[in-house]
Order: structure tokens, then sequence, then C-alpha cells
């Protein structure tokens, strides 16, 4: 699985992800309540402002990216105090802001392409499945803006593209690309400055506990001890137990166990196998020694787990 990074955006993969381009008129606001995990929102050209439900309205210039955490409402205008002229939910849905409905095009908005508008907004909203992807969601802030970079995305350029087209495979491709675009604008916001990257993140570059991570990362079902993890890093145990407590804030086999429960709850949400095959995939003897540190660790069965993962109320 490679890197630490890597390894917890496996469960991060778009799959039908739901992409909108909109060109927009000022004035224009519009409050999105889709109550999904994760949206993207970009300008692919023009300016404008995420307002979250709470706190202070971010800047979203040419070619920003800003990531919206959590299902709570938001709006994007192209002034913070710029009332919302329309409300979109979830299945699509489109009311004025006193609830009624809205038919046909909004007032503001004209078809992606229009001649003589220069205000493109491309919104991005997506499921996140996965108790080891819902660790990065947990490390962002609500609204997390990574500054364009200097010169044209090509990303972008690609995604703008592929939406204007209707062409076999399409929805496969602007996954992927999608996927690009996310991993990408996580690993610059990670490298910010200002951004207070998690404990595991800022570890991955150290020498010693990157090595470790990785390790763990590729091979969680390995009886690792500290002693052995030690080996692998290439440094005495005593000197590697405290400089990996110290980096990620929290001792080698503390993080080994909240790594396989992860692990496990979402081989269990996604995938048929027993309980007891799930235990071997993550490096417990038994299934009764995964139960056992399963609901130690989360308060439920793995079994009990499941039932509510199938049934959208994962624990």
């Amino acid at each position: 699985m490679g890197d630490t990074l890597s390894s917890l955006l496996q469960d991060i993969r778009p799959s039908g992800a739901l992409f909108d381009q909109t060109v927009v008129s000022a004035p224009w606001s519009l409050r999105f309540t889709e109550a999904v995990p994760l949206t993207l929102l970009t300008m692919l050209s023009g300016e404008a402002w995420a307002v979250p439900e709470h706190g202070d309205a971010v800047p979203l210039r040419t070619g920003d990216v800003v990531l919206v955490i959590g299902p709570d409402p938001f709006t994007v205008a192209d002034a913070p105090h710029t009332a919302p002229m329309a409300v979109l939910g979830a299945s699509g849905s489109c009311t004025a802001p006193d609830g009624d409905p809205i038919d046909g095009e909004l007032p503001m908005c004209r078809p992606a392409g229009h001649p003589g508008e220069s205000t493109v907004l491309l919104k991005v909203a997506y499921q996140v499945h996965g108790r080891l992807g819902q660790r990065v969601l947990d490390s962002l802030p609500r609204v997390a803006r990574i500054p364009a970079l200097p010169g044209r995305c090509p990303t972008l350029d690609m995604i703008s593209a592929e939406i204007g087209e209707d062409a076999p495979g399409r929805d496969v491709i602007l996954d992927r690309l999608l996927d690009l675009l996310v991993v990408s604008s996580l690993r610059e916001w990670f490298k910010l400055p200002t951004t207070d990257a998690p404990a595991w993140y800022r570890a991955h570059s150290d020498p010693v506990v990157g090595r470790a991570l990785r390790a763990i990362h590729e091979a969680p079902a390995r009886p690792w001890t500290v002693a052995r993890l030690a080996a692998r890093a290439g440094v005495s145990r005593a000197a590697f137990a405290q400089r990996f407590t110290r980096l990620v804030d929290r001792p080698p086999m503390a993080y080994l166990a909240e790594w396989r429960i992860c692990r496990a709850a979402d081989l269990l949400a996604s995938t048929d196998a027993t309980v007891a095959a799930v235990a071997r995939q993550v490096g417990y003897s038994s299934s009764y020694a995964l139960s056992v540190a399963f609901k130690r660790t989360l308060g439920v069965r793995p079994t009990e787990y499941r039932d509510g993962a199938r049934g959208g109320n994962a624990a």
C-alpha cells in the first residue's frame, strides 16, 4: 500500500460521484443541503465564496480547490453575504429558500459553455465509505482550502472536458479523475505551512517511524511486536518505542491494534468474508479474539457492526 496517506486513501475512491458544472451570473448564491460526507468545489473560471453553516466564509478563486467536510449545509455565492437564491438538496431537488419547487433553469445559471460568461463553478459530491477513509476526513477542518498552484491544473481541464462529453466510459473516467484531484489536493493541503497536519502524516516523513508505519499498513496480519517493528526500522527497541509514541501520539502496539480494527471494520462492511476470515486477514488468531478486541474498541461485535453497516448505520 505504500505510504501512510496512500493507505488511508484506499477507501476514498469515488464511485458514481455527482458532478455538476454550472455557469453563473452575479449576483448569485446557491445553498447545498445534500448531506454528503465530502464535497469538492473549484472555480474553473471566476471567483466565489464558500460559506459554511458555522464559521467564516472562505474565498474560492480560479483553480483553488475547497473541500467541504461533513453533512451540514453550506452556500457558494458571489459574495459572502449574498442571500441564497436556490436550495439544492438530495436527489437533484431544487427549491426556492421558502421551500417552493423551482422548475426549469435557475435565473442566475446558464448552461456550461454559454458565451459571454466568465464564472464557472464545478461541484463534486460523493459518499465516503470505510473507517480508514474517515480518518482522513476527521483530520480536516470543516472547510479546507487548497490555493491554486502556478499554472493551469490539467486534471481540472480534463474533468471539465469530460463532463461536456456523452461518450462511453464517461462516468468511470470522471471517477478516476476525481480520485486524482482529491488525492493531490489533500497532499497539497497537508503540505501548507499553515496546516496542522495530523500526527500520522507528519510521522510518515520520519525515516524510522515511517518505515514501521508502512510495514504495518502493508501487512497488518503479521505477528508484529515492538521488537520486530524496531528491527524493521533499524533501531533499538527502546529508541523505537519512544520515537514512535512521540511522533504518532500513541504507542506502536496501540496504533497497530487501531489499524487492525479499522481494517476489519471496512472488510466486514464491504465483503462477505466470514468473521474468522477477516480475523486472519488483520492479524487475529480467531474470530473470538477479533470479537473481543472489536467490542472493546467500537462497542459492538463484528456481526453487529456488519449488520449496521449493511443497513447504513455503521457504528
